[in-house]
């Protein structure tokens, strides 16, 4: 792993919030002789904090290559993914780019919902379905549809909550369990309030990686591997390189190069993940064309029935749950259980699984500067 193998690994990296992770990675960004922007959010955390997107580019300003990698797209998994970009930061990765190869790092794209502990973003938009064209026919899930009030209950006790899983359990068992993770998790464009919601429009993140791009001058590049960090599919701590992109394409082949066995295909149903509309790769395809080379690093954490359940909580939170001064209450004692039971979904806190998290990260990274470095055009 070019060296990073025989660094330990310390778990300071990983945040205890969101402010932590922001102040974290810009100090080790500044240490590691990077080149800082930083786009503001105009919402506050749940303290008042500020909110924002943090870049930081390291390597020459030319570089015809460029290795991407992108914290919190689903908010709350940011914990996982600032604490592997620091790591690598700390680890005097930098200094170890390959000639002609530059990095940016991307820290806390959705930053409202990194600070607020949801996956969703401040529109309560899953930002990994919000890369359609809203100029389109937006895409159709008949599943959700006909699932959406079990999905969201407006109570989380009897009977209504009883009520709910029934009515999954009946739909699952008729049209079998792949159909129902379709139904659920595909992506939806209707209901604004439920999840995996993709929105009506492009959201502040989806805008502000389009401006980083613009800004970094990415079009222009010859060749560009992104690295999206996200939590809870999959066996605990392992690493799975996902590539959404479509199968047999100039992308998924590079991938493969670039990562070895290892990757696998939402669309040939290798994937711990199902198809699902409106990703980040797309939105990648249609900014920088074909020299992109994207995967999800998707690390497990518990199993996806609980993790239904704690999503669940946080909509149902959101959607119905106590208020002060139009927003949740964040203080009352059903909000932060509800909170820490999602935290913990997403990022599970242990030096085990941290471990594991840190390994896997640098050696993706190692691969996929490698790949960068030695892929011929």
């Amino acid at each position: 792993m070019s060296g990073l193998d025989a660094i330990p690994f310390s778990f300071s990296c990983f945040p205890r919030d969101y402010s932590d992770a922001r102040a974290k990675f810009r100090a080790a960004a500044q240490a590691a002789g990077g080149k800082l922007a930083t786009y503001a959010n105009p919402n506050r955390g749940p303290h008042g904090e500020d909110l924002a997107t943090d870049t930081a580019w390291f390597g020459p300003a030319g570089a015809a290559r460029v290795l991407v990698t992108i914290s919190a797209t689903h908010g709350t998994e940011g914990f996982c993914g600032s604490g592997a970009q620091v790591d690598w930061l700390n680890a005097d990765g930098p200094a170890r780019l390959p000639a002609g190869v530059a990095a940016l790092f991307v820290h806390a794209i959705n930053p409202h919902g990194f600070a607020w502990i949801r996956r969703v973003t401040e529109e309560g938009v899953d930002l990994n379905r919000n890369h359609v064209d809203f100029s389109q026919k937006l895409p159709a899930n008949p599943g959700y549809d006909e699932l959406r009030d079990a999905f969201l209950p407006r109570a989380l006790e009897d009977p209504v909550f009883e009520a709910a899983e029934a009515k999954i359990a009946a739909w699952r068992k008729a049209h079998g369990d792949k159909e129902f993770q379709i139904a659920r998790s595909g992506g939806q464009y209707v209901h604004p309030e439920g999840i995996f919601f993709g929105g009506t429009g492009p959201t502040w993140s989806r805008r502000t990686i389009e401006r980083i791009v613009a800004d970094n001058e990415l079009i222009a590049r010859e060749l560009i591997g992104v690295v999206d960090y996200h939590t809870g599919l999959g066996p605990y701590g392992y690493g799975e390189p996902i590539c959404g992109h479509h199968p047999d394409t100039v992308m998924v082949n590079r991938a493969k190069r670039w990562y070895g066995e290892s990757v696998t295909e939402p669309a040939l149903g290798t994937s711990s993940s199902v198809p699902k509309v409106g990703l980040n790769e797309y939105g990648w395809e249609r900014m920088v064309g074909d020299k992109v080379t994207f995967i999800a690093l998707e690390y497990g954490t518990f199993s996806p029935e609980r993790g239904r359940r704690a999503m669940r909580e946080d909509h149902w939170l959101h959607a119905y749950g106590p208020r002060v001064d139009g927003r949740i209450d964040w203080n009352a004692p059903d909000t932060q259980r509800i909170k820490k039971t999602l935290r913990r979904q997403y990022y599970p806190d242990t030096d085990e699984w941290r471990e594991m998290v840190l390994w896997r990260s640098r050696q993706i990274l190692s691969q996929a500067l490698a790949g960068l470095a030695g892929e011929r055009l």
